[in-house]
């Protein structure tokens, strides 16, 4: 875990938090819970910091984001057989999605409460309510931040200052953007090592390797990711073929061969995807098509494929949304793979722009397939980019 573990003053702790630096735990609520939930608190606890919670948080609102952390988490518990305290969040819906992913699913006003009390940001709005200055004044036991700062850094180490043996720890302050830098590099490297002794004794489960995968890879929005997968399928090499003109001498130098790629687009029009948001992925749909020298094939599909498919746009030529696109009906992904199957040529990448609710193709296609997801749902193959 790498996390010392400190009894914490209950007038703040009710459960148990992390600062990403130590364990914080009431007595009261631990003694209170079976050795098997018991191991559930500190694996949560820890895994808010082996994932690094506490550093990608960015503009996300707090508690929408706390909340969104621990129904990230508890899943990956829960399946690897570790029993659940009676608080804590899980909804099947959110399985193997990572936390940014559940973040916009989640209401903005909603009620819901993390188990534990993440304590890393300055914003503790979420967090239990008898930190608020009138009960810090009324029990005598929290400090002003700039008392804890100044005691945390006699410590040298930024934590608490030393617990009252009665009371238990006080609140500490939190994290500083240096720790937070600092603690993110570090728990990430303890991560990268734990999950590799987890994959040498078979260990790692699908889920979980997913979500290692996620946080050990840059982070980028889904615009720099598409273009990402894009960019990958341009055919521009450098060749060795012998020149026709032998003029330069026996000397055969490299020189760039272009090969235009071939898209395919299909566009979800089942109803659950606006005209806007469909309007604001052509648009970046046709900023990288001009990068990469990329022939597009633009379908439309909801149950079956729309009869004035596909709309074909050479690389010089702007792809527009088609005035004349409907749908509306229920969601059917294979006529669109059926489609393909039946054209004379095979795509070098096909991207599917969806809510991923839908039938889908038992056999992945030999070609690479992007699916652009709005909402929460998987996908059985392929790769998965999600738009919110």
């Amino acid at each position: 875990m790498r996390l010392p573990m400190v009894e914490a003053d209950p007038s703040w702790c009710k459960n148990a938090a992390t600062d990403a630096r130590k364990f914080y735990y009431n007595k009261s609520y631990i003694n209170a819970l079976s050795l098997q939930q018991v191991q559930f608190v500190l694996a949560h606890e820890a895994l808010h910091c082996a994932l690094s919670h506490f550093a990608r948080r960015q503009h996300r609102q707090k508690h929408r984001w706390d909340v969104a952390c621990d129904f990230a988490i508890n899943p990956l518990l829960i399946n690897d057989g570790l029993i659940p305290v009676p608080e804590a969040l899980t909804l099947r819906e959110y399985e193997g999605l990572t936390a940014e992913e559940i973040y916009p699913l989640i209401d903005e006003n909603t009620d819901q409460e993390p188990m534990d009390q993440h304590l890393y940001d300055k914003d503790r709005s979420s967090d239990s309510h008898s930190n608020s200055k009138e009960q810090q004044e009324g029990d005598g036991a929290g400090t002003s931040p700039e008392q804890q700062q100044n005691e945390s850094s006699s410590n040298g180490n930024g934590a608490d200052a030393e617990p009252d043996e009665q009371r238990g720890a006080a609140q500490p302050p939190p994290l500083t953007e240096t720790e937070r830098e600092s603690l993110n590099v570090q728990w990430q490297q303890r991560l990268a090592g734990a999950a590799q002794q987890a994959m040498q004794a078979g260990k790692l489960g699908g889920a979980m390797a997913r979500m290692v995968d996620h946080l050990l890879q840059p982070q980028l929005p889904w615009r720099m990711l598409l273009a990402r997968y894009m960019t990958a399928v341009a055919r521009d090499d450098y060749s060795y073929t012998r020149p026709s003109n032998r003029r330069e001498g026996e000397a055969i130098l490299p020189s760039l061969r272009s090969t235009q790629a071939d898209l395919i687009v299909a566009l979800d029009t089942s109803g659950s995807i606006g005209d806007h948001e469909m309007q604001e992925f052509i648009s970046e749909i046709n900023a990288i098509k001009g990068q990469v020298r990329a022939r597009l094939s633009l379908i439309a599909c909801d149950a079956a494929v729309s009869e004035e498919s596909p709309w074909t746009f050479e690389p010089w030529e702007e792809v527009d949304l088609p005035s004349n696109l409907q749908g509306g009906g229920g969601t059917d992904f294979r006529p669109v793979f059926e489609f393909v199957d039946r054209q004379d040529r095979q795509p070098d990448l096909m991207i599917y722009f969806t809510d991923a609710e839908g039938d889908f193709p038992k056999l992945q296609p030999p070609y690479p397939v992007i699916w652009l997801v709005k909402g929460k749902n998987a996908v059985p193959w392929g790769q998965r980019i999600q738009l919110n």
